[in-house]
Formats: C-alpha cells, structure tokens, sequence
C-alpha cells in the first residue's frame, strides 16, 4: 500500500503514520514531553514507595527479611491489576469515557493521602503473617499504588491513538528508567535526611501533584488525535498473536519475576545479610527491561545464549552444598550477574514478541500476569512446598527450558536450523544439569541433616556432628572422648545455637554465650545478688537457659513459633535447667509494650537472624521500654556481633540520649569448647555497672562515637554503618 502525501507507512504495523511536519513540531513536542513526564514520574513514585512503606511496616512483623518478599508480592499483584484495568477500559469505554473514569479515581484517590498506616493498624504478629502484610498495603498504599500502576499503559494507549501509527514501547523504557532511578536514589538521597513520617508525607504530595497532572491529560483526552482532527482507523487492522505467543508473554515475564524473588531471597538469607542489598537485584532487573525495550538491538539473541549456560552453570555449581563455603566476593556478583544475564534473556524475547501498539494493553497485561504469578510461586507456594530454598534451582531449570521452547518455535533461530547438532545438545544439556543439580541438592541436605524444615520466617536445619576436644584446655580430666557428638542448629547459613550431647558436657553455655561472653559476665555478674529474673529476646536453642540456677525465673520471646518446637524438641537447655523458663511467643517489643514491669535483673537482646537487623529492637524508643522492663540495678545485654554493620555507634547513642552507661565486652573463639567471637554492649545506670570487678575486668567503657548513629522509630539509616 503506498503512502498518500503527508503521510508515512509503518513498515511494521501496515498502518499510515502522520508525518512529523503535520504535527507542527511545538505542539508533538509539548505533548510528548507531557506524556513522557507524567509517565516518568509516575514510575518514579511507584518504585520509591516500595522500600519506604517495607521500612515503615517492616517493625509491625517482628523485622523479618521475608516482609520484604511479601511487599514484592503484593507490588506484582497490584500491578497486575492496575494493567488490568487499563486494559478494561481502553477496550470497553470511548477515549473520552476512560478520561472522565481514570480523572475521577486519581480525584478519590487523594481522599487516602498520607500513605501513611494508622496506629489502629499495629497487628499481633501471627504464626504466617502474610496475609496480614497484604491487608497492611491494601489498605495504606493500595488505591494510589493501583492507580500508578495504570497509568504507564492506560497513557501509553492513549498516546498510540493520539498519534495513527504510533510505537509507544520507548515510553516503557522510560518508565522503567524512572522506577530505576528511584530504587538506587533511595538509600542515599531520600532516607539519609528525612525521617519515615517526612519521607511519606513528601511522597504523599508529590503524588498528588502526578495526580493533577495525569487528570488533566485524562480531561484532554478526546478521542482527537495529536494534529486535532479524529482518529484515524489503521489502514491495515494487525489481528492479535496467537495464543502459544500469548503464553510466551506470561510464561517469559514469570521466569523474569521468580528469579528476581528467588535470586533476592537467596543472598539475603544464604550469602550475605546486608540491609538493602535488595535493591541491586531489582534495580538489574529493572535495567534489563530498560535496554530490552529501548531498542532490540540490546539484546542480541546469540551472545546472550552463550552467557546464559555460562551464568546459569555458575549458579548451579555455587548452589551446589559441597561448595557452599564460596567467599561472599565472588557469589554475590556471580548471582547479580546471573540474574542480570537469564532477565536479559527473558525480557528480551518479550520485547521480540511485543504486539502492534493497538494490543499494548494486552500485552502489558500478560506481562504483568506472568510477574504476578512468578512473585506467588516465590512468596506463598515455595515456603509451604519447599523444606529448604528450593525455588531458585526450579526457576533456573524453568529459564532454561524456555531457552529450548524460544529456540524451538523459532525458525530465525540458529539453534532452531541446528536442530540435533552440538549447539541444540548444549541447551538440552543444561537443562538436564539444572534439574540434576535440584534433587542433588534436595539429597545432600536431607541426608545431613536430622530436620529440614520452612516457614514464613526462614529454613531451620538441625544436625549432628563430632567435635575434638583432645587438646581443650581445661577439659575436665575424666574425658577420653577424642570426637564429642554435639548438635547445631542452623538458620539459614547462620547457626543459632550449638549444644554437645554428652552427659558432662550438654549443660555447658557454647556459641555466642559462653563465660566470657558479654551476656554470660552479666549473668555471672548479678548472680551473687540472689536468684536472677533473666529476659531473653531471642530464643535460638535455649541456650542462656545453661546459666538458670534453682529460684531463677527465665523469659524467652521468640517471634517464630517454628524456632519454640525445634528448641524443645531437639535441644535439652530449656529441659535441663535449673531456672523456671517461660516463652512467650510473638515480636518481643510488642510483647513487651502490652506486659506491666517484669523488673528483669539481665535483660538480653538476641533476636538478629544471622545479619539481618530488625531495625525496631535498636531505636531509642525500644531502649526506652527495655529500661521500663528492667529493675534501677538491671543491666540491658546487646548482641552486636555483625559482618556486615557496625552496631556500636547505634547502641552507644542510645545509652548517651538515655544518660546510661555503655560497656564493650568481646571474647575470642574456642572452636574446642564450642565457643564462637562475640562483641556484647552491657548498659545500665553508672551508679549499677560501677564498681563490678567482672564487668570491669571484661570489658571497656563505651564513648559515643562522632557520628550520632541514634536511630528512633521515625528515623533509622543503615547505609552509614556498612563496613
């Protein structure tokens, strides 16, 4: 079909395409800087509002690290239905009608600003919390969130039918680039400065005024097009991709998402517990979508093939047990990379397959479908049918069976023309290594361990294992055993507590709680005034239950109910001791609030899953309550041994504000006593601390630090205090 003058032919779609010329340059520019502002802006806020309102909600469910996979459920799941809508209405309601309903909305939305939850919102943390977490969200960040969600595609539609024959896909990259800029501008620009409240009600009217913005484009939208004549019908109707393609859509978007969620799960629990450290993953895969569907040319199908069996092969052999003791240095870029590498794969076989901008909706929704149910498969099935972190071996062996499907259905492909040959049989072969390397994985832990078990809150593995204690200095002399049975009990790669299962010895304080530990010189130090009221927050195996003595009472709070049975179960501390125990299940500071004055001589703060730092336990209004919980005399025991922060300043500006008395005890390993390092802060009243020659001799007096690392419930910010 030849093109009539003041006109240009798309090659691709077959529709006529008004010349730029006849759009008279300043009004197509205004407009494109119209829509591509709103766009950009409101991908910006609905990136920026994911890490502030997981921080603000983080404290409500005890600090777990799994909140965050949650959020990105719910943020997967909403934009699921915010593209949804947009959908609906640019199929079923004239240009005009959809203007007046999307005005309208963004007008109620403003009714539920600030974003800001309720006090009335604080929940009792429950056993699996995340159905609590998402009524939490609906209800805080729902309306604008869904409403944001919309407006990439819903604009997007609106602009491809302003314009006859308009592409609209580079305003996806925009988007994209938006959301990006928000996540890495987060923890340096926004929560450095301002506090969580600032934060949310900045964000609050930044909204609104994209609310403004989108609602008056709404109100332009007249079904007129850009030169201010109607519509034009496409000369050539581009019927929709089949319905294998459709599944391409879905399928490829959901391999994407679960290996964001799986990857992220994965170095957060397993490598390295660094706060934050989610945003790396997210913002890669923010970037892939960003150079995928900028321009194709990004993505070149044959290079990227070849990365994809280098980085999932990488992977699959990290992952593998035997070679778990990987440094931290070499796996986290090996799996950032990885990701990097199968979302280029996956986003930019999406971007192959985009439609004709006249199903921009269609596709934007598949894609989002394909995100949402990624998300669940990682946030709500895996944890109730996997008893380890399973899922990243299953999406690895998903993206690569895809790679065979892409290739298959492809006759451009060179895979596709090698059929059988040693290229086709490379990509079958890693299939096969992948799905291997699941169920050897599966065996090994099995066969090591004597309980795998998951929930909401992390795996729990407890093993048996022999320690030598032929040359520990000290050994009483009765002891011929070279190799002692002892028990570990494992959180993930962090072990939480390890007790020796010998008569003689399973009675000893090992780990982080020896003697000469900071807890233990506190404990030994307020035992020569009488029987002891002893809090711990944290249970772990039990073990400061070793110390309790006949007439001592022991109060253990454990957010997971998981960590309560396999302690008594698997473990005698909490049997064997002389002390009276209690636990009281649930987030200890919420605990703690709704209990009258436990008046505890030592108090215990133990409650870090490995390195990652529920926030809520270190503010100056938790200090506040624990010195409410204790008695004039009582000493508050801080466990700050971390890789990865430096906790000191954070607790030394906590004692200052307080006017308490902060002292720094550390003890060295003794790996044959079953001893690790530890660094406890032991605060109190100087009048309560002074003058206890085993306090003193221990440890040294703590002086805040230059930098005022205070934190509070409205202002916390980690990025300062990495090593």
């Amino acid at each position: 079909m030849r093109a009539t003058p003041g006109q240009a032919q798309d090659l691709q779609s077959g529709t006529t395409v008004q010349d730029v010329p006849n759009l008279g340059f300043p009004l197509g520019a205004c407009l494109n800087l119209l829509y591509g502002l709103a766009i950009f802006s409101s991908a910006f806020l609905l990136f920026q509002v994911q890490p502030l309102i997981a921080k603000i909600i983080l404290p409500r469910f005890g600090g777990a690290a799994a909140v965050w996979i949650v959020c990105l459920l719910f943020f997967q799941v909403v934009l699921l239905l915010g593209y949804f809508y947009a959908h609906l209405l640019t199929r079923n309601f004239r240009l005009q009608t959809q203007g007046q309903i999307h005005a309208a909305l963004l007008a109620t939305s403003l009714l539920t600003l600030p974003i800001l939850p309720r006090s009335f919102s604080k929940p009792a943390v429950a056993p699996d919390p995340v159905f609590q977490i998402l009524a939490l969200l609906g209800f805080t960040v729902g309306l604008p969130y869904f409403l944001l969600s919309s407006t990439s595609p819903l604009l997007q539609a609106w602009y491809s039918k302003s314009r006859a024959g308009a592409r609209p896909y580079r305003f996806y990259a925009l988007s994209n680039f938006g959301s990006m800029l928000a996540l890495v501008s987060y923890p340096v620009l926004i929560e450095p400065p301002f506090s969580s409240s600032q934060q949310g009600h900045g964000w609050s009217v930044a909204y609104a005024a994209v609310g403004v913005l989108c609602i008056a484009i709404a109100l332009l939208a007249r079904g007129r097009s850009l030169t201010g004549q109607p519509v034009q019908t496409p000369a050539q109707v581009v019927p929709l991709p089949d319905w294998r393609t459709q599944g391409l859509w879905v399928t490829l978007a959901a391999c994407g998402s679960a290996l964001l969620l799986a990857i992220t799960n994965h170095i957060t629990q397993n490598v390295a517990a660094v706060p934050l450290l989610w945003v790396i993953p997210l913002s890669l895969y923010l970037l892939s979508f960003i150079l995928c569907f900028d321009r194709i040319a990004w993505y070149r199908r044959d290079a990227f093939l070849r990365l994809l069996g280098v980085a999932i092969g990488g992977m699959t052999y990290a992952l593998a047990p035997s070679f778990a003791g990987l440094p931290v240095k070499v796996l986290l870029p090996l799996y950032c990379a990885g990701l990097f590498i199968c979302c280029m794969f996956c986003h930019g076989e999406l971007a192959r397959l985009k439609p004709d901008s006249a199903h921009v909706t269609t596709f934007y929704l598949a894609c989002s479908l394909g995100g949402a149910m990624g998300a669940a498969f990682v946030g709500l099935l895996a944890p109730h049918v996997f008893s380890g972190y399973y899922e990243l071996q299953t999406a690895m062996g998903a993206c690569a069976i895809l790679v065979l499907v892409v290739n298959y259905r492809d006759p451009n492909s060179q895979f596709y023309k090698a059929q059988w040959q040693p290229a086709w049989l490379v990509l079958v072969g890693l299939v096969v290594v992948v799905v291997a390397s699941l169920f050897v994985s599966v065996r090994e832990q099995a066969a090591g361990s004597r309980l795998l078990t998951r929930n909401f809150y992390g795996v729990l593995r407890v093993a048996d294992e022999t320690q030598n204690i032929a040359s520990a200095p000290g050994r009483a002399p009765q002891l011929s055993e070279v190799n002692v049975p002892y028990r570990i009990l494992m959180n993930g790669t962090i072990q939480h507590g390890l007790q020796f299962l010998t008569s003689e010895l399973r009675h000893q304080p090992t780990s982080y709680y020896g003697p000469d530990s900071g807890i233990g010189v506190a404990i030994r130090s307020s035992q020569a005034h009488g029987p002891l009221r002893v809090g711990v927050i944290g249970l772990g195996a039990g073990t400061l239950a070793a110390y309790g003595s006949p007439g001592d009472r022991y109060t253990f709070y454990e957010l997971n109910p998981m960590v309560i049975r396999v302690a008594d179960q698997w473990f005698s501390f909490l049997r064997d001791s002389g002390a009276k125990v209690d636990i009281v299940p649930g987030d200890a500071r919420l605990s703690l609030e709704r209990q009258p004055p436990q008046r505890f001589d030592v108090l215990a703060i133990d409650a870090f899953s490995g390195d990652s730092i529920p926030v809520h336990l270190l503010t100056r209004e938790a200090f506040e309550l624990y010195f409410r919980q204790l008695k004039p005399d009582g000493i508050l025991a801080v466990h700050v041994s971390n890789q990865y922060l430096n906790l000191q300043p954070v607790v030394a500006a906590a004692a200052a504000s307080l006017e308490k008395e902060a002292v720094l005890v550390s003890n060295e390993d003794d790996h044959p006593k079953g001893i690790y390092a530890a660094a406890w802060i032991l605060l109190g009243n100087p009048e309560s601390l002074e003058g206890q020659p085993k306090i003193e001799e221990a440890g040294r007096l703590l002086r805040p630090a230059r930098y005022q690392a205070l934190w509070t419930d409205d202002r916390s910010e980690l990025f300062r205090l990495l090593k």
